[in-house]
């Protein structure tokens, strides 16, 4: 018989955060530090719509970039945010949450062989999006002395002939890291110059815990080049509810539109209405949830320091990124370790490219009790870890 399978997926390697979360599931009085989604319910005003929107019975098919009414909120939201501005109409298109969004983009803009320049370590869909929209992933390195950020120097030193797109991931999972107004106005300045085009992936904008995020396509030159990826499953605690969105040209959104009515038609109708109710009235919402992931971010570098584990400050989503080099293991022998010993899974630095060598992505979005065990374990790891090395 004919073999069914794609050769290109057949390659692409299953996430490697998963592994741990199924270990971990069946594992007595297990804590786990992995999970990349809010701990907190969605505000109820937000619900309440959406359950609203079910009582009168509005469970149709929305038009496949989206309701109006959402869009134009998105409008509204990222030009008080942000300072950018977008036709609602023509610009703008509701997705399932911003993974879908930066498949459709990839797809829309990549022809075959089409360099996209990825750095890492990254959030894990860019790479095998990459691959399955016919394009090259081109990996960038990014640098602990650097704090993870990407830097201009670096950007030249991966440009080709064939690179068309870069995808910049900030505030950065798994790092946290952060990219300042200075730091992506030098990118800017390469991107117009060698005329690249940049997905923006800004997902975790609100939870930015240094000045203000800004956005690169704010930047002159870089609205027309720029496909501006967000949602909102971090800042509005809405991960189940699937929905994203994309801002961009209107020739990229159009073909971005096309994509998405062959293979989704629309995002679910439920959720838009609740996300209309974000917008609007979800600020301090958003606030009250910054400021406890502040707090457990402070006190997870605290911890880190009193036990003397190496991390950079980390300024944005809900990430700490400590170095393991120390201990003379692989990511993943020290997460394996740490589960199998401590009961507490934080995921490899490697599952985010191999840059993540030597690192250990942990969530703090997790109550201060449950981090407090955690860190309690890890001391204690970290300690036999030092006492082996020393025998």
């Amino acid at each position: 018989m004919r073999n069914p399978l794609s050769d290109e997926v057949i390659k692409i390697k299953p996430s490697g955060i998963r592994k741990f979360f199924d270990i971990v599931s069946e594992m007595k009085d297990a804590i786990s530090l992995g999970v990349g989604e809010p701990d907190f319910d969605t505000p109820w005003h937000i619900r309440d719509e959406g359950i609203y929107s079910l009582e009168k019975g509005k469970t149709f098919y929305t038009s496949n970039s989206g309701l109006k009414e959402l869009r134009e909120e998105i409008c509204r939201y990222v030009e008080r945010k942000y300072n950018v501005s977008y036709a609602w109409n023509s610009e703008v298109i509701i997705t399932v949450g911003g993974s879908e969004a930066i498949d459709i983009g990839l797809r829309a803009m990549l022809n075959p062989g089409d360099e996209v320049l990825i750095p890492q370590p990254s959030y894990v869909s860019y790479e095998p999006c990459t691959i399955l929209a016919g394009g090259k992933p081109v990996i960038i390195d990014l640098k602990a002395e650097n704090e993870f950020r990407l830097t201009a120097e670096e950007l030249i030193n991966a440009i080709t002939d064939k690179t068309k797109v870069l995808i910049l991931p900030f505030p950065n999972n798994p790092t946290g890291a952060i990219m300042e107004e200075k730091d992506l106005i030098a990118i800017a300045k390469v991107c117009v110059e060698k005329d690249i085009f940049v997905m923006s992936d800004e997902i975790y904008a609100e939870l930015t815990y240094k000045d203000k995020h800004v956005s690169i396509a704010s930047l002159p030159g870089m609205k027309e080049r720029t496909i501006l990826i967000n949602g909102f499953s971090k800042a509005f605690a809405m991960t189940g509810w699937r929905l994203g969105y994309a801002c961009g040209p209107k020739e990229i959104i159009q073909q971005m539109t096309k994509i998405h009515q062959f293979c989704i038609m629309c995002a679910p109708t439920t959720s838009q209405y609740a996300a209309i109710e974000a917008l609007k009235n979800g600020d301090d919402d958003v606030k009250k949830m910054r400021d406890s992931y502040d707090q457990r971010r402070r006190f997870l570098l605290d911890a880190f320091k009193k036990m003397g584990l190496e991390c950079f400050e980390p300024f944005g989503a809900f990430y700490v990124f400590p170095c393991i080099k120390e201990f003379g293991m692989t990511s993943e022998e020290f997460a394996t370790r740490f589960l199998e010993e401590e009961k507490v899974a934080a995921v490899p630095g490697t599952a985010f490219g191999d840059s993540g060598e030597g690192f250990l992505r942990i969530s703090y979005a997790y109550s201060l009790d449950r981090l407090r065990l955690a860190m309690e374990r890890l001391e204690r790891f970290v300690t036999k870890l030092r006492e082996e090395k020393k025998n």
